[in-house]
């Protein structure tokens, strides 16, 4: 019809169909990327304590085991495509970085590079016996580590909801994922979590649908909770003044998991909201919207 409108002459006509084909080559212009869109994925910033996104070249329906150091890495289908979203150490050092990809084309192996990220020190007061621990308050350390590790390396599925999570908290961050620690003047190993200042009694809820892997009160962190969202994606939620949850437990997005609170080490009120990747710490500021 528009053809046929072309070849009969008049300019008005002419301008009209042109006019019809512009409209209808913006609106599929605008329909490609809702066509296209497949899952939501975090901010890419291959930096220790980051996230790298690798597009994999691999199709079907079997998804491909990703490995990164010893570690499964989180595997998802985005717009029929196989993608692994790789978290990276904060102690990742610089330059070339590998991982190794099974799937049905056999064994490959993907590098891609560190960059440097300068991050900042915070200097703070706190209890002495908090710092230089007693050796009944070590012990409980070590077994707490082997705990969280525990929890740490669980792998189910499904995959995720999403990788754009809310904050699941409001407020502003107190902290920035990284920064370097020195308590009473020692040095200590990078803040591995988001701090978020809030009053204390103020809900915790679940950013995105998960199953609670653990809970308890520990040395460092307090009141904590672990949640399990699928294949390798791990959120702790610690120095919570109270614990809504129990281990097994489903969650849904929004869920109420506990309250803001300052146990453990802690100098105010605040939720440390920490996510682990493929068992790395990685900053959660690359999972907001």
């Amino acid at each position: 019809m528009i053809l046929r409108m072309l070849a009969g002459g008049g300019r008005a006509v002419t301008r009209i169909a042109i006019a019809i084909v512009i409209s209808i080559a913006t609106a599929l212009v605008a329909l490609r990327p809702a066509l296209a869109m497949g899952f939501d994925l975090p901010h890419e910033n291959a930096v220790p304590g980051g996230v790298k996104i690798i597009r994999l070249d691999a199709r079907g329906t079997t998804m491909p085991y990703v490995d990164t150091d010893g570690h499964r890495a989180l595997v998802i289908e985005d717009a029929s495509n196989w993608v692994a979203v790789i978290g990276i150490p904060l102690s990742a050092p610089l330059g070339m970085r590998q991982v190794i990809v099974h799937g049905a084309n056999g064994r490959q192996e993907i590098e891609f590079s560190v960059s440097d990220k300068r991050y900042a020190s915070q200097a703070l007061k706190v209890a002495p016996g908090q710092v230089n621990l007693s050796a009944a308050d070590l012990a409980r350390v070590n077994e707490e580590k082997t705990r969280i590790d525990h929890a740490l390396s669980r792998w189910t599925e499904p995959p995720p909801d999403s990788l754009r999570l809310t904050q699941p908290v409001p407020g502003p961050r107190s902290s920035s994922f990284g920064m370097r620690r020195i308590f009473n003047g020692e040095s200590r190993n990078p803040h591995s979590g988001m701090d978020i200042a809030a009053p204390s009694g103020t809900p915790v809820l679940a950013p995105i649908a998960g199953t609670v892997v653990d809970t308890g009160a520990y040395f460092f962190n307090g009141n904590t909770v672990f949640v399990d969202h699928g294949r390798g994606l791990i959120s702790m939620y610690c120095h919570l003044s109270a614990i809504d949850v129990k281990p097994g437990q489903r969650l849904t997005a929004g869920t109420r998991i506990g309250a803001v609170g300052m146990t453990g080490r802690a100098t105010g009120p605040h939720l440390h909201w920490g996510l682990s990747l493929n068992r790395a710490w990685v900053d959660p500021e690359l999972f907001l919207p």
